[in-house]
């Protein structure tokens, strides 16, 4: 069975949701484009937004061994995140709705 991580990308201080939202479309999209097998290591995304500090927040859930992938990707493309926890691992169906959205691949 696979085991995920979550991974909580973060805005910049001070931007919008609108703004932060565009940035996370234009790296999925990106990722999604030019690197489709990592893609499909994204299983879920929380369904909101959250606000910590000045920054929003949107988490993921990937599968564990495509986080080095994710994080080189993010990485890549300015996206900060929180410090990931590879051992803090979760089954899909921590998942669940209305909290998270799977992704269809």
């Amino acid at each position: 069975m696979t085991e995920y991580i979550c991974i909580t990308l973060v805005s910049k201080p001070g931007d919008t949701a609108a703004a932060f939202q565009s940035r996370l479309y234009a790296f999925w999209t990106h990722v999604l484009r030019t690197k489709p097998d990592d893609y499909e290591m994204v299983y879920a995304e929380a369904s909101r937004f959250e606000t910590e500090n000045d920054c929003i927040t949107r988490q993921y859930f990937v599968a564990a061994d495509g986080i080095p992938k994710i994080v080189a990707e993010l990485l890549a493309q300015g996206i900060d995140f929180h410090p990931i926890d590879a051992d803090d691992l979760y089954s899909k169906y921590e998942a669940t709705s209305p909290d998270w959205f799977q992704i269809e691949h």
